[in-house]
């Protein structure tokens, strides 16, 4: 394979560090520099422009806030065509890595590194920065991945560079955001897009049955198997086995799904003999990356097998030029659904700023709630069932002395929004805090349209 004419910058202070980088990267890409001090930065950029850069977030020995690695990024982000940033970062500075993609970096990696995930992280922001995703036709991959946005855009790229290859691939994203059909995408866009696309909520899955449901059984393994059955691993054969709230997984049911990744070979319950898999795994969580690389959480070894590549699913509130279309989708599909007929859309600026915590699904459920109860010739703000239609800056609930006003699905719908707030959007802590069954939180999720 020729190398790739793409320009490669690394800025570590650690020469040993971006000595190894630049020998596993010389494999792919001709035109490599090395920098070890921030200050020098901005003359290498007078000199060429660049594509991608490796940059380290702390330089001067004892000193850990990443001042001057987030510098050097708002450096590289102010260029008029800036380059793809990975943040180089020790395992213990993970939240740190977080900050800097907020402030814009593509990705992070940790150190010492997975040779295969720094090489696909290169190659992942090379083909976001050379990619124009082409426009939304209904026989694409991505087309259900809707929106404007540069956000969406950055995504539906992502999907089309990475679904052709067998990379596993992790989705992250709050509730509600369509990671799911994101994990679709790839799926539709891969080699084994005519095989089956089988998702587990792993969040769902009780621990005593873990390796039954996704390895398999024989007759007369335990008491209730009267049959032999494959598990989830053997019924995906072929296609691609999406591992939904994979964050939910208990940790000793982490080290199962490791040994079989590690095996490419699961034995079922009550056989003798291992049978090799043949899937791509895509997972999904919406644990922030910071509670991700916890290992009282997940274990870091499964991370690395999983995370090869990441995608990170904006939420609504982030692209909010995307809502005006969206809304415009789902009410005309409700509208046929329903059949009943098109009406104006009269309040589509405060739609537009309200902040959609339940993002795209509770945008979906509000549409369909206003198509069902709308009887006027427009559609109006009641009818899409928002308790309180402004941004997010304003007061989100009514003065203590409008609370006895409150009907009893308000303080229901209050008291949900909370635990998932408290909970970080684990639905497992937050349906513990409430007393609840996950099915029964997921339940009113829908129901509340959060």
């Amino acid at each position: 394979m020729q190398p790739s004419t793409a320009r490669i910058l690394i800025l570590d202070d650690d020469a040993d560090v971006a000595f190894a980088a630049r020998m596993l990267l010389r494999r792919r890409h001709a035109d490599i520099k090395v920098l070890h001090d921030p200050a020098l930065l901005d003359a290498q950029l007078a000199q060429a422009n660049v594509d991608v850069v490796l940059l380290d977030l702390n330089f001067t020995p004892g000193r850990t806030d990443g001042a001057e690695g987030m510098a050097a990024l708002d450096l590289l982000l102010s260029q008029p065509r800036p380059p793809a940033v990975i943040a180089l970062t020790a395992y213990a500075d993970v939240p740190l890595a977080v900050e800097a993609l907020k402030r814009g970096a593509s990705d992070f990696i940790t150190k010492p590194w997975d040779n295969a995930r720094l090489l696909a992280a290169v190659d992942g922001a090379l083909a976001r920065r050379t990619s124009s995703p082409p426009a939304p036709q209904s026989t694409s991959a991505t087309s259900a991945l809707m929106g404007d946005s540069r956000a969406m855009a950055a995504v539906r790229a992502m999907v089309s560079s990475v679904g052709p290859t067998e990379a596993n691939v992790m989705v992250l994203g709050e509730n509600g955001v369509g990671k799911e059909l994101v994990a679709h995408a790839i799926h539709l866009a891969s080699t084994r897009a005519r095989a089956s696309f089988l998702a587990v909520d792993m969040g769902a899955l009780p621990e005593a049955t873990f390796e039954s449901e996704l390895f398999g059984h024989r007759k007369g393994s335990f008491t209730d198997a009267k049959l032999d059955r494959d598990g989830r691993f053997q019924a995906a054969r072929g296609g691609t086995l999406f591992l939904d709230e994979i964050g939910n997984t208990p940790l000793a049911a982490q080290a199962k799904l490791l040994a079989a990744l590690e095996r490419r070979a699961v034995t079922p319950l009550g056989a003798d003999r291992p049978q090799e898999i043949d899937v791509r795994i895509v997972s999904a969580t919406n644990l922030d990356e910071a509670q991700l690389f916890d290992p009282a959480v997940f274990r870091p070894d499964l991370l690395f097998r999983l995370n090869t590549i990441v995608i990170r699913v904006p939420p609504l509130r982030e692209r909010k030029e995307d809502i005006p279309g969206l809304l415009r989708h789902y009410l005309g599909h409700y509208e046929r659904q329903y059949n009943r007929p098109a009406r104006a859309l009269a309040e589509l600026a405060s739609l537009s700023a309200w902040h959609w915590p339940g993002n795209v699904r509770a945008l979906r459920h509000a549409c369909e709630r206003a198509v069902i109860l709308a009887g006027a010739t427009h559609y109006e703000l009641a009818d899409f069932g928002l308790v309180d239609p402004t941004p997010l800056s304003a007061p989100a609930s009514p003065p203590p002395t409008q609370a006895d006003e409150r009907t009893l699905g308000d303080l229901e719908r209050a008291a949900i929004a909370a635990a998932m707030d408290g909970a970080k959007g684990n639905i497992s802590e937050a349906a513990r805090r409430l007393g609840l069954s996950r099915a029964a939180l997921y339940r009113k999720l829908e129901k509340h349209g959060l």
